[in-house]
């Protein structure tokens, strides 16, 4: 599945990301294709590069401002200039970016509706993790609880549907941030646990976790932009195939 263009000008574009995708060219992603390199290769994109140094992050990133984790689907923004990636790198620097994510977690959360300010950082004894770090970036994450639901299996396990706003752009911060106060999100391998992971991905192959919504200012109009991606249809029917709504 491939990455769908939902807006583009001559300054930027906004993409649908699919969950499976990893977002940036790394060593480690040699062997698949990323969203960076589906954008280098896209004719009907086109990158005003002349006279930008080939060191500038712009060029490294391929205009790409920020990123998502590999199994997250949803919104991610791309500049098509130099000057709009530095005006929109600025705006998620000064907090001026508005994100939404949708996330199915296991429980059920009161109160319902709070936030969660805990610093995150690299864990040294396992650098492809990050977690709670006295001493860490600050991160906060607000959230609401948006429905209830109680998975149809032999435990009948509560679930919560949540919107989520994160304040700071830190790794894994979500996820990290619903592990730390004890629940996780579905189908997390690397914070759900073990056990739980496990059991999870019998039913859905991908995290639950999408980037639903963004809200920022064009970086060359001025003008207030906000842009929705609904919740992919897996995600939908899991909801619907292996779940009950509850009151």
């Amino acid at each position: 599945m491939e990455p769908t263009i939902i807006f583009q000008d001559n300054d930027l574009i906004v993409l649908n990301k699919p969950s499976g995708i990893t977002v940036n060219k790394a060593d480690t992603t040699r062997y698949e294709k990323t969203i960076q390199e589906w954008l280098e290769d896209n004719k009907e994109i086109k990158f005003l590069t002349e006279k930008v140094d080939k060191n500038e992050d712009f060029i490294k990133r391929s205009g790409i401002v920020h990123r998502l984790d590999k199994e997250t689907s949803g919104i991610l923004l791309v500049a098509k200039n130099l000057p709009s990636f530095k005006i929109l790198q600025q705006q998620f620097k000064d907090r001026v970016v508005k994100k939404t994510y949708i996330a199915l977690v296991h429980g059920r959360l009161l109160p319902k509706d709070g936030d969660i300010t805990v610093p995150l950082g690299r864990l040294p004894w396992n650098r492809k993790r990050f977690g709670m770090l006295p001493g860490g970036r600050e991160a906060v994450t607000i959230y609401k609880t948006v429905g209830n639901y109680t998975l149809k299996n032999k435990k009948k396990e509560s679930l919560s549907l949540l919107m989520l706003n994160p304040k700071t752009g830190r790794t894994h911060q979500i996820r990290v941030h619903m592990k730390y106060i004890f629940h996780p999100i579905f189908s997390d391998l690397l914070y759900a646990g073990r056990k739980t992971a496990k059991e999870d991905r019998k039913l859905l192959s991908r995290l639950f976790l999408h980037a639903s919504e963004i809200i920022f200012y064009h970086p060359v109009t001025k003008e207030l932009l906000s842009f929705k991606s609904k919740l992919p249809n897996q995600l939908e029917e899991f909801l619907f195939e292996y779940t009950t709504l509850e009151s």
